[in-house]
This record gives structure tokens, sequence and C-alpha cells, in this order.
């Protein structure tokens, strides 16, 4: 029992546990090398994402024909394959292997964005669309959207939030319930949660960055302008007026910086990540 070992070993006897469950479990990102934590199992996750995908299917209005969904599935399946070839190539795995992919369109002309679920479920929005204009910039959409399923951050995400509850309540017991207390006090004053601020949304913000990387380096080698994603951040900003929240206060960063990194990075991705022919 708790009461018949004292704090300082108990701690210690807490450490050594939660490091024999967390040390096992951590990945890599591919590219990047950045190391994560996976306690949740990948294909777990991946299970419940299809299921929600297709429900999400029958509860909103698709468009299933025509010039906007062929061009997506098109620029889908050359990402799909520059992806595969280059993992293949470069580590003798893809971490695509186990995706089912499919592509859709949602009619929604209010809604300016795309996602890519866990194991490669993704949906293009109209609204985007009218921000993207061209297919280099949809590519650049898209190759950010499967690099977030690529580097698991589904995964990385559910295992940060279970050792972010578990070590808070470890830690509460021996404060005292303070670190409670003056989560409920900022949270009653401000609207805001101090875990939201300072851990979640930072880390939301890394990931984001992360995949804006990877995605820029699937478009180069499915043989897409990446010059262009900067400029479809500039009409996305444009398209914003001004109304974007500050960035610490998102779990996105701000258009601005996005722009200032692609930037950075464009001329080393051209050529560390030239395109990969595609066999048809």
């Amino acid at each position: 029992m708790i009461h018949n070992v004292n704090r300082r070993k108990f701690i210690e006897l807490l450490s050594y546990s939660c490091c024999s469950l967390i040390l096992p479990s951590c990945s890599t990102v591919p590219i990047t090398k950045r190391r994560q934590l996976s306690i949740y199992p990948e294909g777990s996750i991946n299970n419940s994402a299809a299921n929600a995908y297709e429900k999400f299917k029958t509860k909103n209005k698709l468009i299933i024909s025509g010039k906007q969904i062929n061009t997506i599935k098109e620029i889908g399946k050359r990402i799909e394959f520059a992806v595969s070839r280059f993992f293949l190539k470069d580590t003798g795995k893809d971490p695509t292997s186990n995706f089912q992919w499919d592509y859709i369109l949602v009619d929604n002309d209010k809604v300016k964005n795309a996602w890519c679920m866990p194991g490669g479920k993704i949906a293009v929005y109209t609204g985007i669309l009218k921000i993207t204009e061209n297919d280099n910039a949809l590519a650049a959409v898209m190759g950010h959207e499967i690099a977030h399923a690529v580097a698991k951050h589904s995964v990385e995400r559910a295992s940060q939030a279970l050792t972010v509850n578990i070590g808070t309540q470890v830690a509460d017991i021996f404060l005292g319930g303070a670190i409670n207390r003056t989560r409920n006090s900022v949270g009653q004053a401000s609207g805001m949660d101090i875990f939201q601020l300072g851990i979640f949304n930072p880390f939301g913000r890394k990931q984001e960055t992360e995949a804006d990387y990877l995605g820029l380096i699937f478009s180069s080698l499915a043989g897409y302008d990446i010059r262009e994603a900067s400029k479809l951040w500039e009409r996305m900003a444009k398209s914003n007026k001004g109304k974007e929240p500050p960035q610490f206060l998102s779990t996105h960063p701000s258009s601005s910086n996005r722009i200032i990194n692609l930037n950075k990075w464009v001329t080393e991705v051209i050529v560390k990540y030239p395109p990969i022919k595609r066999i048809l």
C-alpha cells in the first residue's frame, strides 16, 4: 500500500514503471527522425478511423464524378506511388503498406479544408479548391494531409494525451490537488485551458510544421511544383482576411510562419527529393 512507502521511494517506483511502459513504445518519424511516443496500437486506430470515415461518407454530400474528384484521385495516386517507392528504396520498409487508400470530395464551399485519417482515408472539401486554384497547390495540401498519416501523428496525439493525464493525476496526489485547482481557476477566469495552451497547442503546431515539411517532400517526389505551396498560404491568409487567431491559441502555425518555413525549405527539397518517375 502507498502509505507504507515514503514519498520519494514511491515516485522512484512510479518513474521506473512509467519508463518501462514508455521507452519500448517510442518510434521515429520517417525522414525527420524525430522520436515520438506510440503507446496506442496503430492497427486499432486505423480500424476506428475507417469506421468513422464510412459514417462520415453517409452523412455528407459527396461529389462522386467529374473533373474535380478525378484530379484529386490522380494527385493521390501519384503521391501514393512516390511515397511507397521512396521508402522502399531508402529504408526497405514502406510505412503506407497497410494503408487502404480512398479519396472523397465533400460538397461544401464554406469549409476550406482537407484531411487524411490514419490508414489513408482522405477528404477534400470544395471550399479549399477555391484557394488551391491549381494541381500543384492541391498536391501541397494533400501531401501535407498524407504526411500526418505517414508520420502517425494521430497515434502520437492519443499517446501523449494518455501520458499527460496519468502524469497529472499522479502529480496532483502529492500536490494536494493544486494542479487541478489552478487549471479550473484559470479556466473559469479566462475560458482557456492551461494544458491546451501550454502543452497540446505547441505540440499540435510541431506536428503541423512537420507535416508541412514532409508534405513538401511528398509533393516533390510525386513530380509537382512545390514552389506553389507558399503561394497557397498567401492566398489562404488573404482569404482569412486577418481573422486567424493568435498562434499561441491555435494548434496550427500562422499562415505567415508557414510561408517563411516553406520558402526556407523549398530549394533543399527540390535538390534532395527529385521526382520519382511513375510507371503507368
